[in-house]
């Protein structure tokens, strides 16, 4: 489902220093380990917003856990995104690539296209919950599985404006499993998602 540009970082810090010493009377191990505790560069995330036509809602979605929770807000934005994507007509949103790596950059673009093809934008309101992170021990990839309820969430035809739901007969609920992986700049981007309607009870 969900969302290439590159990251834009900044330095934090600047570390000034001069040949022969810095005249401060500093020894070397100073400068050490002054650039050991600098602070790590900013990571500039881009600004998604999204109208007051569509609530898109994150339940619990909250970890102990600094990593995990990492995991959870980069995935919030990567989410929100996309759909903010569609509602702008942008399957080339630079929001969505900057949340997205590989084959999830392929499949963001495809459901963005399968709304904005056929001049459709959402609204109304989705819920999104029950969150599960695990971290693999490389350090760098990680799985989030979560839930979303479909009950209030409509499409919205651009030109007509005629407004339709999901048959009675479908079950609301999806479950979703996304692959992330964590790039250089240290943001969690999606690499890949696979979903299912009707399994999150299970």
């Amino acid at each position: 489902m969900t969302m290439t540009g590159a990251a834009l970082t900044t330095a934090a810090a600047v570390l000034l220093t001069a040949c022969g010493g810095t005249g401060d009377g500093s020894s070397p191990e100073d400068e050490r380990a002054a650039e050991s505790s600098a602070a790590p560069p900013r990571i500039e995330r881009p600004v998604i917003k999204l109208p007051s036509s569509f609530q898109l809602t994150f339940e619990a979605w909250n970890d102990a856990d600094p990593q995990r929770q990492a995991v959870l807000n980069d995935a919030k934005e990567e989410l929100r995104a996309g759909y903010a994507a569609i509602i702008a007509n942008d399957p080339d949103s630079k929001a969505v690539a900057f949340y997205d790596t590989g084959s999830g950059r392929v499949q963001s673009k495809k459901w963005i296209k399968s709304y904005t093809d056929k001049n459709r934008r959402v609204v109304g309101e989705l819920p999104v919950f029950d969150p599960k992170v695990t971290l693999l021990d490389d350090g760098i990839t990680a799985s989030l599985a979560y839930c979303t309820d479909e009950s209030k969430a409509r499409t919205e035809h651009r030109l007509t404006g005629k407004v339709e739901g999901n048959s009675p007969d479908m079950d609301p609920e999806v479950s979703y499993v996304v692959t992330l992986r964590k790039s250089s700049a240290g943001v969690w981007q999606n690499s890949s998602v696979r979903s299912q309607r009707g399994k999150c009870a299970e």
